[in-house]
């Protein structure tokens, strides 16, 4: 298996569990004298299985990911990286918005509000980040289908 097909496989395996979550809520009461839609015992143990086998996954997509190397780092490092420029492309963004906004005065006698920073060059430092970001996604992409699943 492909590290990517295990990767898809975990996360059909969260939306499953959090359906059986929801089905189970919704058949573990019923009125006297009633009969769930659903049986709650069965739902919990196909439950129990989908959550076995995503720590299975999990434990197996971080060892793949701790011993997988691309250009001298390992994958565990280069998603690291990439969750930090999203983080820096975010807050960047964010920031641009603010310092950027235009205050309109209605009178010539109101305080002028003006930006602190220059836009433009955390405009440009946003824009880096957010390439960076296009980068190590489509190399990490690159290796996951590329890269066999460590199963052991």
């Amino acid at each position: 298996m492909k590290l990517a097909e295990a990767l898809q496989e975990r996360a059909d395996l969260n939306r499953k569990i959090n359906e059986l979550t929801r089905r189970i809520k919704q058949n573990c009461l019923v009125q006297e004298k009633e009969k769930p839609n659903e049986d709650p015992n069965a739902l919990m143990a196909e439950l129990d299985q989908c959550i076995d086998r995503l720590r299975y996954l999990m434990s197996a997509i971080n060892k793949t990911n701790n011993s997988t190397l691309i250009d001298g780092r390992t994958l565990t490092d280069m998603i690291a990286e990439k969750d930090a420029e999203i983080v820096r492309v975010t807050s960047y963004r964010q920031f641009v918005n603010e310092a950027g906004a235009r205050i309109d005065r209605t009178r010539y006698s109101e305080i002028k509000i003006e930006p602190a920073v220059d836009v433009p060059t955390i405009q440009k430092k946003a824009d880096d980040s957010a390439k960076k970001v296009r980068e190590l996604d489509n190399a990490l992409q690159q290796a996951n289908w590329l890269t066999e699943l460590i199963e052991k």
